[in-house]
């Protein structure tokens, strides 16, 4: 079976950001366009750091998605969400694994560095925006 357009174009050249939350430090791996496709799948959450805004405009489609923004627009730009932290924990077990995108790579980028900051996550990890990903 092959891998679906909208995963194709999600995943083609770019990067994914994947989350496992474990409390066993932080561990960088490569992910394939095949293989983050069979993570979701297979049961792994989808938090997207985007804007509400950009997350209506369409998302990846996962059975666990989870919108979480980690910055927020305002008149004077973007700012941080300050409850990203508490809201990502207040959603993720331990047991519960996720992959963690934006549009850009960015803003994912960011919000892992501080989940891994802030709490006992395990990372494996490449960036990914999410733009073309949608349903």
């Amino acid at each position: 079976m092959g891998v679906s357009r909208n995963w194709v174009t999600f995943l083609r050249g770019l990067f994914l950001l994947l989350l496992i939350c474990r409390s066993s430090g932080a561990e960088v791996i490569t992910v394939d366009v095949r293989a983050a496709k069979n993570l979701l799948e297979s049961g792994y959450g989808y938090l997207d750091v985007r804007t509400a805004e950009e997350f209506k405009e369409g998302h990846v489609d996962a059975a666990k998605i989870f919108n979480i923004p980690y910055m927020f627009n305002t008149p004077e730009g973007r700012v941080k969400n300050p409850d990203f932290l508490k809201k990502v924990r207040s959603l993720c077990k331990e047991e519960d694994r996720l992959v963690v995108g934006c549009q850009s790579g960015a803003r994912s980028l960011h919000a892992t560095a501080d989940l891994l900051g802030a709490v006992s996550f395990r990372l494996r990890f490449q960036f990914s925006p999410t733009k073309e990903a949608t349903n």
